[in-house]
C-alpha cells in the first residue's frame, strides 16, 4: 500500500498571475517554491490567479484577473477588498475540499489577521504564513509618515494554529518576543538555477543594473548619482508606481493631471532619478521587462548595484544577480548579510562613499564564487525542503495542540 502524499494548498496573492510576466517577487518566489516541491513528490495546490497548470500542480481560479492595478491605491475603495475577498474565497474551497494537511499563505497582514482565528477549529488545516515584508517598522519609518506596524505584529501570537516563517533572520529578530512561540525557523527565498544563465566574462557594453520597483527605499537615486560621477552605464529596471515604460512616464510627467502625481513612488522617481537620466545619456531606465529580456540583462551586467535606504527583508534581485555570475554591490542592511560575502560575492557599504569605491573594485570578484553562493544557500530545491520541514512542523504541532 503506497503512502499518502503531502497536500499542501498555497494561497498566492490575488495581484499577478504565477508566473508573473515581468516584476513580481513574491509570485516568482511561489513559482520556485512550487516547482521544489513537486520534485519532493508533495501534492501542492495553487489558490490564485486564473487557472491551469504549474510545474504540475493545479492553480485554482480563486480570483479571475490580476489587481495589480490596485495594489497602491487607498485601502477602503481599493486596495483592501482584493485580498480581503481572495483569502475568504480560498479559505472556503480549503474547507470544503477537506483533504488538505496544511496551507501555506503568502497575503500580507491579511493572511495572519484571518488565519490566527481560522486555525482554532480542527477544520481548517494548520498554517504557515510567510513574512515577506515590510520589515518592522523603526524611528525613521515613523518619521516618514508609514504607519506603526509592530502592534499589529504584537497580536499575532497565543493558542492558534497559524505560524510564521520570516524569509530572513533580520526579519526574524525584530519580529516582538510575544509571538516568539508562533515563529518558526526562518527560510530564505531561492530561484530555480536552471533559468538563470551563466556568465563568466561580462559583455563590452560594460554597464551597470538596477532591479527593482523603483522607492525611496530602493535608493535607485544613489545609483544613478554613482554612475554618473564615475562615468560608467547604468540601466534601470524594474516599475515606476504601476507603469512599465519609460515612454508611459514621460507622458504622465508631461500629462499635470495625471493621478500619479500624487503618487509617492511616481514623486520619487521624477524627482531624484530622472535628473540623472536627464544629465547623463549612459543612464537609462528600461522598463520592466520580459523573463528572456531581463535574463540577458542580469547575465552581461558588470554589477548589480542595490543601495537600499531601508532594511530590506531579503532581496530577491540579489540572488537572481548572483545565479548568474553578476556581483553586487549593496548597502550593509536588512537581510544583505545573509546573502553577500563581502569581498567573495559582493560588496557591503556601510555609507554612500563605501558604495562608490567599492562598484569601482567590482572586477575583483570572481563570478564563480557568485554563482556558487547562490547553489550553495539559495537553491528552490534547498526552500521547498526546508518549507517541507516547515509544514510537518506545524501539522505536529497541531497534533499537540489537540491532545492538551
Amino acid at each position: 500500500m503506497s503512502k499518502r502524499r503531502l497536500r499542501v494548498a498555497i494561497i498566492a496573492p490575488p495581484w499577478l498571475h504565477i508566473p508573473s510576466k515581468g516584476y513580481g517577487g513574491v509570485e516568482a518566489v511561489i513559482d520556485n517554491l512550487v516547482n521544489g516541491l513537486v520534485e519532493l513528490d508533495v501534492d501542492v495546490e495553487v489558490f490564485g490567479v486564473g487557472r491551469g497548470k504549474l510545474h504540475g500542480a493545479k492553480v485554482r481560479d480563486v480570483t479571475s484577473e490580476e489587481q495589480f492595478e490596485y495594489i497602491l491605491k487607498p485601502m477602503y475603495d481599493f486596495s483592501l477588498p482584493a485580498p480581503t475577498a481572495h483569502l475568504s474565497k480560498a479559505l472556503r474551497l480549503i474547507q470544503e475540499d477537506g483533504t488538505f494537511d496544511v496551507i501555506h499563505d503568502h497575503n500580507y497582514f491579511v493572511g495572519p489577521m484571518v488565519l490566527r482565528w481560522a486555525t482554532r477549529f480542527n477544520y481548517i488545516p494548520p498554517a504557515i504564513h510567510t513574512i515577506h515584508g515590510p520589515p518592522l517598522s523603526d524611528e525613521r519609518s515613523l518619521r516618514e509618515g508609514f504607519p506603526d506596524n509592530r502592534p499589529f505584529w504584537q497580536e499575532m501570537g497565543g493558542e492558534h494554529d497559524c505560524y510564521y516563517v520570516p524569509i530572513s533572520d533580520a526579519i526574524k529578530k525584530s519580529l516582538p518576543r510575544r509571538i516568539a512561540p508562533n515563529v518558526l525557523d526562518t527560510v530564505h527565498n531561492a530561484v530555480n538555477l536552471k533559468h538563470f544563465p551563466f556568465v563568466d566574462r561580462k559583455g563590452k557594453k560594460n554597464y551597470m543594473i538596477t532591479l527593482a520597483r523603483f522607492s525611496e527605499e530602493k535608493g535607485q537615486h544613489i545609483a544613478a548619482e554613482v554612475c554618473h560621477k564615475l562615468g560608467y552605464p547604468l540601466k534601470m529596471a524594474g516599475t515606476v508606481a504601476t507603469i512599465t515604460s519609460n515612454r508611459r512616464v514621460m507622458l504622465e510627467f508631461a500629462n499635470p493631471l495625471s493621478k500619479y502625481h500624487k503618487d509617492r513612488d511616481f514623486h520619487y522617481y521624477v524627482e531624484k532619478v530622472l535628473p540623472h537620466i536627464l544629465k547623463s545619456p549612459k543612464i537609462s531606465f528600461v522598463g520592466n521587462l520580459s523573463e528572456q529580456k531581463k535574463m540577458k540583462l542580469i547575465s552581461e551586467a558588470r554589477a548589480l548595484l542595490f543601495p537600499i535606504t531601508w532594511n530590506e527583508p531579503f532581496g530577491l534581485a540579489v540572488i537572481e544577480a548572483l545565479a548568474c555570475g553578476t556581483p553586487v554591490v549593496a548597502m550593509n542592511r536588512g537581510a544583505m548579510p545573509e546573502i553577500i560575502q563581502h569581498g567573495v560575492n559582493g560588496f557591503l557599504a556601510n555609507s554612500k562613499e563605501e558604495f562608490m569605491a567599492y562598484t569601482k573594485r567590482i572586477d575583483e570578484i570572481d563570478p564563480e564564487n557568485c554563482r556558487k553562493s547562490v547553489e550553495d544557500n539559495f537553491s528552490s530545491h534547498s526552500m521547498a525542503a526546508d518549507y517541507l520541514e516547515r509544514y510537518k512542523e506545524a501539522i505536529a504541532n497541531r497534533k499537540e495542540r489537540y491532545k492538551r
